[in-house]
C-alpha cells in the first residue's frame, strides 16, 4: 500500500491562507494557495501567505496544484507559490481565466494551466483524478478526488447544498459525488468555517428579499458594495435592477472584466440595454445602480473615498441609498466602520448586510452531513477555520457515525501519516512562519520590522545627528535633534540638550579610550539615550543616532 501524508501550510486555526498538501509516496499534490488579511497590529502589512519553504525544498515531487475556486483565500498566494516552484496548475474554465489575470498582474510567465471540467476524470501521470462541481458564491467551484490504493482522498472545497440554483455553473453534482462514495473514500477533508451553524445554509444565503425594500422605497440612486469575487451576489443585484427597471454601472473595471469572462463562457449574459458605460455615466443619474466592488478591505477603502468626496466620478448625497453587500471579514473591521461613519455623515440611506442576517455560502451542519453521507469516508479531517470551527466540524462527523479515532484535527504544519490503511502518526511537525507581504516584498519572519512600526506608532522616533572630523573625531557641527511623536520640543529644551550631550560625550569617551568606530559609537549612544528618555518621559521611542564623518 501507498504511504500517505496530509498537512496544511495554512488555513487551520485561522480564517484564510488556505493551502493543503497531499503527499502520496514521492508525489505531492497541492490544493489551494490562499492569502489572509492582516490583523490590526500588523502595521503596513498588505497580506499574509503560507510558508512555502517545505514546498520549495520538495519542488521536484510536486505533480499538480489544484485551485478549487477563485477567491483570494484559496487563490491569492498562487503567484508567490509559482515564483518558488514551477508546477502545473489545474482549474476549471472560469478559475483558469482568473488565474491568468492574476499571474499577468504579477508578471508570472511560463506557467502551465490545465483547464479541467467541473465533472470529469483525468490522469496526472498514472494517478487517476476526479473533479466534481460544487455550489459556492463563484461559478466553476469544484472538489477533487485523488485515487490511491487505500481509496480516494477527497477535498470538498467550499460548498453549500442548494437545489434551487440559478445556473449549471453553480450546481453541486450530487450524483457524481455519490458515485465517488460508492468507489470508496479513504480520507475526506471538509471546510469548517460555518460548522457551528445548524440546518442548511440555503436559502438563507440569498440577499434578494433583504434588499428589495431598498429598491422599492427609493426614487434616488442606489450604490451597492460587493466583494468582487462574490458572483452569486452580483447576479442577484443585477436581477433586482432589471426587475425595478434600473440601469447598472460598474464602478470597478476588474468587476466588469470578470463579468466578461462569464459572458465568454456562456455562464451569464448581461441583459441588453441594462448597462451604463463609463462614458455615459453622470453623477445626477437617479435610475441607476452603481456597483462598487473590490477584494478584501479595498472595497471599503474605495467606498470611503467616494463618501469623503475624493472621487472625481461619483459624489454621494442625501437622496442616495447605499447597500453594504460586503459584510466585514477578519482584517476589514476598522475600514468598514470608518466607511459607514463617513456615509452617515453624508446623510445617505444606509442598509447593511451582515453574516447574521444573510449567511455566507459556506457549509452549515446539514450541508456537511449530506457530504459525509454521500462520500462515507473512513477518515475525516476538518480544514479551513479557527479551532472552534474545526472542533464543531468534528462533532458533525461524530453525529454521522464516524469514530472519534478516525477524526483528525491538526495544526498548520502538523503531519497526519497513513500507512497500510491506518492512521500511523500525527507527531511530525513542520515548523512554519507567518509570511507577511508588504508591497511586493516579504517582511522578515522575525517580526523586527513590525516591532519597529509598532514603536513608531506608539512612542515615536528621535533622530540625533552630529558631524565630526573623520581623522581627529573633533565635533564640527551639531547636535541636530529631530523628534517625531516623542515630546514637544518647545517644552523640552533641557531634555533635548541632554540628548545631544550624551551623543557627544559618547564619541569623546570612545576616542579617548581608542575604541571609537562609527557603529559602536551609535549603538552605545542609542542605549544611553533610550534609558535617559524612558526615565524622563516613560516612553521608549525609536532612537536613531547619526554620526557623519567628513574630510576637512
Amino acid at each position: 500500500m501507498e504511504k500517505i501524508k496530509f498537512m496544511a501550510l495554512g488555513g487551520l486555526d485561522e480564517d484564510g491562507r488556505n493551502m493543503s498538501v497531499i503527499e502520496i509516496n514521492d508525489e505531492i499534490y497541492i490544493v489551494d494557495a490562499g492569502i489572509k488579511y492582516p490583523k490590526v497590529d500588523q502595521l503596513g502589512v498588505e497580506i499574509v501567505i503560507p510558508d512555502m519553504a517545505y514546498l520549495k525544498k520538495n519542488k521536484k515531487k510536486i505533480k499538480a496544484v489544484f485551485i478549487t475556486h477563485a477567491h483570494d483565500d484559496v487563490m491569492g498566494a498562487l503567484p508567490y507559490l509559482l515564483k518558488e516552484v514551477n508546477a502545473p496548475v489545474y482549474a476549471t474554465p472560469l478559475i483558469a481565466l482568473m488565474i491568468e489575470d492574476l499571474l499577468k498582474e504579477n508578471n508570472i510567465k511560463n506557467t502551465s494551466i490545465f483547464k479541467i471540467k467541473r465533472n470529469g476524470t483525468f490522469k496526472i501521470g498514472s494517478r487517476k483524478i476526479i473533479s466534481f462541481g460544487l455550489t459556492h458564491s463563484i461559478p466553476d467551484t469544484f472538489g477533487i478526488a485523488i485515487d490511491t490504493t487505500q481509496g480516494y482522498i477527497v477535498h470538498s472545497s467550499e460548498f453549500i447544498i442548494d437545489f434551487n440554483i440559478r445556473s449549471e455553473a453553480f450546481t453541486s453534482d450530487v450524483a457524481d459525488i455519490s458515485e465517488i462514495g460508492k468507489k470508496g473514500v479513504f480520507l475526506l477533508t471538509a471546510e469548517s468555517v460555518s460548522a457551528h451553524r445548524e440546518g442548511f445554509t440555503a436559502p438563507h444565503h440569498r440577499i434578494s428579499t433583504r434588499i428589495e425594500s431598498s429598491f422599492e422605497d427609493t426614487d434616488g440612486r442606489i450604490l451597492v458594495t460587493l466583494y468582487e469575487q462574490n458572483i452569486y451576489r452580483l447576479l442577484e443585484v443585477i436581477e433586482m435592477a432589471q426587475k425595478y427597471k434600473r440601469k447598472i454601472f460598474f464602478y470597478g473595471e476588474k468587476q466588469r472584466r470578470l463579468l466578461k469572462h462569464l459572458e465568454d463562457l456562456n455562464y451569464f449574459h448581461m441583459p441588453k440595454g441594462l448597462e451604463v458605460k463609463r462614458a455615459q455615466f453622470k453623477n445626477d443619474m437617479k435610475d441607476v445602480v452603481v456597483i462598487v466592488s473590490d477584494v478584501g478591505p479595498n472595497v471599503f477603502r474605495k467606498m470611503s473615498k467616494i463618501a469623503m468626496g475624493e472621487d472625481s466620478l461619483i459624489e454621494v448625497n442625501e437622496q442616495d441609498t447605499v447597500i453594504v453587500g460586503s459584510p466585514q471579514v477578519p482584517g476589514t473591521e476598522k475600514l468598514a466602520s470608518e466607511m459607514m461613519n463617513e456615509l452617515f455623515k453624508d446623510g445617505v440611506h444606509l442598509q447593511t448586510l451582515s453574516y447574521k442576517s444573510v449567511l455566507s455560502m459556506h457549509a452549515s451542519q446539514e450541508d456537511l452531513k449530506m457530504m459525509i453521507a454521500l462520500l462515507k469516508p473512513k477518515y475525516y479531517l476538518p480544514v479551513k477555520g479557527e479551532y472552534q470551527n474545526l472542533n464543531a466540524n468534528s462533532h458533525v462527523a461524530m453525529d454521522m457515525g464516524i469514530s472519534p479515532a478516525n477524526i483528525v484535527i491538526l495544526d498548520n504544519g502538523q503531519v497526519a501519516e497513513f500507512v497500510d490503511g491506518r492512521l500511523k502518526s500525527t507527531n511530525e511537525i513542520i515548523k512554519l512562519e507567518e509570511v507577511m507581504i508588504d508591497g511586493k516584498d516579504h517582511l522578515d519572519t522575525s517580526g523586527l520590522v513590525l516591532r519597529d512600526r509598532q514603536t513608531l506608532s506608539t512612542d515615536g522616533a528621535l533622530i540625533v545627528g552630529m558631524v565630526i572630523n573623520n581623522k581627529t573625531k573633533e565635533v564640527l557641527g551639531g547636535p541636530d535633534i529631530q523628534s517625531r511623536g516623542v515630546i514637544y520640543l518647545k517644552d523640552a529644551d533641557n531634555i533635548m540638550k541632554e540628548v545631544g550631550q550624551i551623543l557627544e560625550t559618547t564619541i569623546t569617551k570612545l576616542v579617548a579610550e581608542k575604541k571609537y568606530d562609527n557603529i559602536s559609537a551609535r549603538n552605545e549612544a542609542r542605549d544611553l539615550i533610550s534609558r535617559y528618555i524612558y526615565k524622563q518621559t516613560g516612553k521608549r521611542p525609536m532612537i536613531l543616532p547619526v554620526i557623519i564623518e567628513i574630510r576637512v
